[in-house]
């Protein structure tokens, strides 16, 4: 008989080891009590969550807006006539009943003394002929006469008086004389525009919000203009239209401003920024807010049973770090981290984010929502 070679001899051992080995193994298949099933974790899922008290926030609305001057007018000629002194320079403050400009008046200051001078003669008149008729010396018909001859006398003066203080326009308040468009000589028709009167003292700032901005607006309220230049004006919101622009759907609001340095500002533009009621608010993460069933900005956090809960809030102001929302309770345990795997009413193991910290491995990175 041939020798079998000791490699194969080995094979065939190794071999039969294996089938041995798989054979005992299936018989794992034929016990008659199942394995113990895995211990279940009664507490329900785990989440992270941070307890965190509500802040005072003070809201904020920035509009761009445009400054004009507190008060300015148009001056206009009432009368006609040739311009005779410009006894003030333009850009030249006055005061309200400054003489501006003066017109050729055609002799009206002799024109109006002979109208007082009829007038004095009337009321002489008028009062001997009253005297006459106590005793029945003239008749009624005569005293009327005298009486309405003396009212066409004041009349004359009061309408010769009118004339002459037209020829010589005043300020009708206390501002800088911004525009003077006529020189000596020229000659002004009645209506026609000569100057502009500029009060810059207080400044007021224009501009148009949106129906979602307005309900939080009311007089009153501070406000701050930036300049193009970085200076500041302070002020307070002194009007808000009741009635949206057709066009828009927008609302007018002026702010009144002050200007003690009388910076040339008047025309141009200015951020208005509107500093609005304090308001108890929560700081989060913006990725922390969900929207409900029914399209609402909706938070997810525990109650004091552990169990989820999902409150609708009120979203006051956000940027890309962090929004500022109301509605939720006081202290509030807001889900950090988890909220997106379990669903509301469900009864969770709440985490605190110091714990969840420290017991993750070293070499283990966690995706968290910041919350501030």
């Amino acid at each position: 008989m041939r020798k079998i070679p000791f490699s194969y001899a080995l094979a065939s051992l190794l071999v039969l080891a294996l089938v041995i080995w798989l054979a005992f193994g299936n018989f794992q298949r034929f016990q008659t009590t199942p394995p113990d099933a895995p211990a279940r974790n009664e507490a329900g899922s785990r989440v992270e969550i941070v307890v965190q008290q509500s802040t005072p926030f003070i809201p904020q609305q920035i509009v761009q807006g445009q400054l004009t001057a507190e008060r300015e007018t148009v001056l206009r000629a009432n009368v006609a006539g040739f311009v005779a002194e410009k006894p003030v320079a333009q850009g030249s403050r006055v005061a309200a009943g400054d003489t501006l400009l003066v017109l050729d008046n055609d002799a009206l200051p002799e024109q109006l003394q002979q109208a007082r001078d009829e007038l004095a003669v009337a009321e002489a008149e008028y009062a001997g002929a009253r005297n006459l008729r106590q005793r029945e010396l003239i008749s009624q018909p005569e005293l009327l006469r005298l009486q309405s001859a003396l009212s066409a006398s004041a009349a004359s003066v009061a309408q010769l008086q009118k004339q002459l203080d037209d020829s010589r326009p005043t300020a009708p308040f206390d501002g800088m004389l911004n525009r003077v468009k006529v020189e000596l000589g020229d000659l002004l028709q009645p209506g026609e525009e000569w100057g502009q009167l500029v009060d810059d003292r207080r400044l007021k700032g224009a501009a148009w919000v949106s129906q979602q901005q307005v309900g939080d607006l009311s007089e009153g309220l501070p406000v701050t203009a930036r300049l193009l230049n970085g200076d500041h004006l302070e002020g307070e919101l002194t009007f808000v239209s009741h009635r949206a622009e057709e066009a828009t759907r927008s609302f007018y609001i002026e702010a009144t401003l002050d200007n003690p340095a009388g910076k040339r500002l008047a025309g141009g533009s200015a951020e208005l920024t509107i500093t609005l009621p304090p308001r108890q608010v929560h700081t989060l993460s913006p990725a922390l807010l969900s929207l409900n069933g029914e399209g609402q900005l909706a938070v997810k956090h525990l109650d004091e049973n552990d169990t989820v809960q999902q409150t609708t809030v009120e979203l006051v102001s956000a940027d890309t770090q962090r929004a500022y929302v109301t509605g939720l309770p006081d202290p509030l345990r807001l889900i950090t981290l988890g909220a997106g795997m379990v669903d509301t009413g469900e009864t969770v193991t709440p985490v605190p984010v110091e714990e969840a910290i420290i017991s993750q491995p070293p070499a283990q990175d966690s995706v968290h929502a910041p919350v501030d």
